[in-house]
């Protein structure tokens, strides 16, 4: 089957390279038409390229001698043997290209490993199976994903193509991740192990106490990356929620559950899976929808749920790092955004739920990944608008009668696969920054604040909450108790009591890395 392979200058908002064409996976999206975002487009130059490719803004260009010619299956092999494993084109190629063109394609090399892939995907994504005999029993099997280029799931045997199946999740829903330089670099610091010999250094009696306080900040940043500021006791509830995270299985009734606790008032917002559209961005001048992004569809939603719980299990049940398993399931129920409100609360849940079922984090502990996502919102953002933004070209809507969002195309498949290796590496940088700095940090200060309320003690009798103040009114004012204070609520302590409180804080908070 040939394809039309004539240049162009502009593909997907993107200038194709100069003097070049586009190969594989861009090359067989334009001929058939597909409408699926090709993430790190290909082509290929007119001329020779210094070390046979080359990274050109949003492209990856290959020398000349790449060029495949103008053969559908000749695209298909350069896309499975060069570039990603893009699940979602794959599966719109196969439902699109006639069965005849891959049937041809694999009968051309049957034992060869691009062969074998394509044979495989294409009989998975659609009804057709191909008029190919089995495969003899003696071929060794290849493997669906290479190792060496990605994180993987537990390997199902396909007999019939001689493939090992070893996708993170299924063909009903399945992320990847790329084993990139960064990600394997966190893995190697063991940051899990290490947090529990941090705790293991401190007492019981500061781990509970570092354990609550940071379990609050993780809690009040999550509903500030939503430009919340919730009353005191919806915080502490949501809290509660949170410590739960990992000690029961996740299924879509515990979601729902959860989804209950964080949204009590169920006045204006549904419980439940949501039964209409969602979307997040601004509205006109007259109020009608601007979208930055759109939730998938109600009527899938079901079904993608179900897809990523069922990935979700298949991947606790393989030796996935745990902090790449958390990444896999959280975003990928935000990309779904099963809710109509609290979607982003939950997913920075979900990521607890799998930190902590996979004993990631110390018994009791719940890490402030939330502090750190707000503390660097923009990462945050653009790592999730890496994959939401690009589907938007792709997506047709109109604003509904109540100012919402009408998805009017099949749409599923946009949530059901996707690349979660940035999102892997930007979690990963926030869990790295809790274990290195914040736990130890909190700790510290709490060792630092007990000895300084241990000598003031033994130094003058009072209260334990006047004893806090004072510290604390020292600390802020750069270890001097303020002229205010000293006449006011601290009138009675004498000059060389207050001197000495005054060393007792700046000598104990003395290098303290928490300031």
């Amino acid at each position: 089957m040939q394809i039309n392979t004539d240049p162009i200058r502009v593909f997907q908002e993107k200038t194709v390279p100069a003097d070049s064409r586009l190969v594989g996976w861009s090359a067989l999206v334009r001929a058939l038409e597909i409408e699926a975002p090709v993430r790190r487009p290909c082509a290929i130059s007119n001329q020779h390229v210094r070390g046979s490719r080359k990274e050109e803004g949003d492209w990856i260009v290959f020398d000349k001698r790449y060029w495949p010619g103008e053969d559908f299956g000749a695209h298909l092999n350069f896309a499975l043997r060069y570039e990603d494993l893009d699940l979602l084109v794959a599966k719109r190629v196969f439902q699109t290209v006639p069965a005849q063109a891959v049937q041809q394609f694999v009968r051309s090399a049957p034992t060869g490993v691009p062969t074998r892939r394509s044979w495989y995907l294409h009989e998975q994504f659609t009804t057709s199976t191909l008029d190919i005999p089995e495969l003899p029993s003696t071929l060794a099997a290849v493997d669906l994903l290479d190792e060496e280029k990605y994180f993987t799931g537990t390997p199902n045997l396909s007999r019939r193509h001689k493939v090992r199946d070893n996708l993170l999740g299924t063909t009903r829903f399945s992320p990847n991740i790329r084993r990139t330089k960064r990600l394997t670099e966190f893995m190697e610091r063991k940051l899990g192990p290490k947090a529990n010999e941090i705790v293991g250094r401190a007492g019981a009696n500061v781990v509970a106490r570092a354990a609550s306080f940071l379990l609050l900040a993780d809690s009040r940043a999550s509903f500030a990356i939503e430009g919340e500021r919730p009353p005191r006791g919806r915080l502490e509830r949501w809290a509660r929620a949170v410590m739960q995270a990992g000690k029961v299985p996740l299924t879509l009734e515990e979601i729902i559950r959860l989804h209950g606790i964080l949204i009590e008032d169920r006045r204006f917002v549904r419980a439940g899976l949501r039964t209409e559209g969602v979307f997040l961005g601004e509205r006109d001048d007259q109020g009608d929808p601007l979208p930055e992004f759109i939730g998938a569809r109600a009527q899938d939603l079901e079904d993608l749920m179900r897809g990523l719980l069922d990935t979700n299990d298949r991947i606790r049940e393989a030796a996935l790092d745990p902090v790449l398993k958390a990444a896999a399931t959280s975003f990928g129920f935000v990309y779904i955004h099963p809710f109509q409100d609290g979607n982003g609360r939950l997913h920075r849940c979900l990521i607890h739920h799998v930190l902590a079922e996979r004993k990631f984090t110390p018994p009791g502990m719940v890490f402030p990944v939330s502090s750190v996502m707000l503390s660097r919102i923009d990462e945050y953002r653009k790592s999730l608008q890496e994959h939401s933004g690009p589907l938007m070209n792709f997506i047709e809507w109109r604003p509904t009668p109540d100012r919402n969002v009408e998805v009017l195309n099949e749409t599923a498949d946009f949530y059901r696969f996707f690349d979660c290796t940035n999102n892997a590496e930007f979690l990963y940088g926030c869990v790295e920054r809790t274990v290195e700095q914040d736990l130890p940090q909190e700790i510290d200060y709490l060792k630092r604040h007990d000895e300084a309320m241990r000598r003031t003690m033994e130094l003058v009798e009072m209260p334990d909450q006047m004893a806090e103040d004072l510290l604390m009114f020292i600390r802020e004012n750069n270890g001097k108790l303020g002229k205010t204070r000293r006449e006011g609520q601290f009138a009675k302590l004498t000059d060389g009591e207050v001197i000495a409180i005054e060393a007792i804080v700046r000598e104990a908070f003395d290098g303290s890395p928490s300031g």
